[in-house]
C-alpha cells in the first residue's frame, strides 16, 4: 500500500501564495504520475496540475502561469506552489499518485490523500 500525507493548506488573502506538499510512503516500487486535484463545495473534483514520470507537466487553464507543480523523486514528494491566489481557488486540494508497489510491480493503482483546505479571502 501507499500512503499520502498532505500539508500546507490554510487561509490566505487574494493575491497571496501557498505551497502544498504531499509525501508518499509505504511499499513503493515506482511513482508514475503525481497530481493535485481540488473540489469546491457543490462541485466535482477537478484536476489542477499533473507531473508525469518524465517530468512533463500539465495544468488546467485557470491556474496556468500562477501554479507550479514539481516533484522530488528521491523524497517521493510532490508540491504545488500557488501564487496570485484568487477566491475561486478556494477548495479542498487532494494529492493523487499512480504507483506500483513492491507486492505488485505490474499493476499501477490510484492513491489519494485525505485533502487539505485552501481558502482564499477577497
Amino acid at each position: 500500500q501507499v500512503q499520502l500525507m498532505e500539508s500546507g493548506g490554510g487561509l490566505v488573502q487574494a493575491g497571496g501564495s501557498l505551497r502544498l506538499s504531499c509525501a508518499a510512503s509505504g511499499s513503493i516500487f515506482s511513482l508514475n504520475s503525481m497530481a493535485w486535484y481540488r473540489q469546491a463545495p457543490g462541485k466535482q473534483r477537478e484536476l489542477v496540475a499533473i507531473i508525469r514520470s518524465r517530468l512533463v507537466t500539465e495544468y488546467r487553464d485557470s491556474v496556468k502561469g500562477r501554479f507550479t507543480i514539481f516533484r522530488e523523486n528521491a523524497k517521493n514528494t510532490v508540491s504545488l506552489q500557488m501564487n496570485s491566489l484568487k477566491p475561486e481557488d478556494t477548495a479542498v486540494y487532494f494529492c493523487n499518485v499512480v504507483a506500483t508497489t513492491r507486492q505488485d510491480i505490474s499493476s499501477p493503482r490510484n492513491y489519494w490523500g485525505q485533502g487539505t483546505q485552501v481558502t482564499v479571502s477577497s
